[in-house]
């Protein structure tokens, strides 16, 4: 597997006279699904907006498959926390927005595309639903799918589930490793919940307080394997990788 897919090289970020990402340099592989995880605040959500094209580095360079990253585009897709859903469209005419832009795309294609992603999502019996009759884990769901019909190759995902309840959480933790083993794209999960970041990885960067640097890099996918049944959340191995992750939070934080 390259390694080189999407490439952090000494990327800084300060706003004003605050250093908010410190000199940081990683490299991302094709359709893995990387976690980034610190203590909240410290600056993961500002490196992933910085791979979006959101934001631009102080200093440093992102590149993803060898050319820098220059502003917003569609091979990089965002979901956020909030339901970024359009209420004056379907469920259908929300996916079906993610590819406003795709003059390669015909009327047919378009149209077959929502028909794949209603059914990836699970939500074909609603794709006449609006937004305010579904739930908010199905609205997370069609954000996911929109961004995936739109021909994202990289997945951003700003702690999507954290406005969740427990249960809907866990069942889209399930889905979306799901997703990404079906459709194989790159994903990068910003998150500050432990059990989280075990369950879904394959590969955990733990970042410092601010200013953000690399704490420890940490192969999950060596660890636990890539199939991540519930039960694995059981197991000795998962109970003492989260507890090994969650130390060294907690000792980041002067927690412990």
């Amino acid at each position: 597997m390259r390694w080189d897919y999407l490439t952090f090289d000494r990327v800084t970020k300060t706003f004003g006279n605050v250093p908010v990402v410190s000199d940081t340099s990683l490299s991302i592989a094709r359709s893995s699904l990387v976690v980034f995880l610190g203590p909240s605040g410290c600056g993961k959500t500002t490196l992933m907006r910085l791979v979006g094209g959101l934001d631009f580095p102080t200093s440093g360079t992102i590149l993803l498959e060898g050319e820098a990253v220059a502003g917003p585009d569609r091979r990089r897709g965002m979901v956020f926390q909030s339901y970024s859903s359009f209420p004056w469209l379907t469920v259908a005419g929300n996916i079906a927005f993610g590819m406003r832009y795709r003059n390669d795309l015909t009327t047919l294609q378009r149209s077959e595309r929502v028909s794949h992603y209603l059914k990836l999502i699970g939500l074909e019996e609603f794709a006449t639903s609006y937004p305010n009759r579904i739930s908010g884990g199905m609205r997370q769901r069609v954000a996911i799918a929109r961004s995936l019909a739109a021909g994202s190759d990289v997945l951003l995902m700003d702690e999507p589930f954290g406005a969740l309840d427990a249960l809907t959480r866990e069942r889209l933790q399930v889905e979306l490793r799901e997703i990404q083993t079906k459709e194989t794209k790159t994903i990068i999960f910003v998150t500050h919940d432990v059990e989280e970041a075990v369950y879904l990885a394959d590969r955990i960067i733990v970042f410092s307080g601010r200013p953000a640097r690399v704490l420890e890099d940490i192969d999950v996918t060596a660890l636990l394997g890539e199939t991540r049944a519930l039960a694995i959340r059981e197991s000795q191995e998962f109970f003492k990788l989260r507890n090994n992750v969650l130390h060294l939070i907690r000792n980041e934080t002067g927690s412990e």
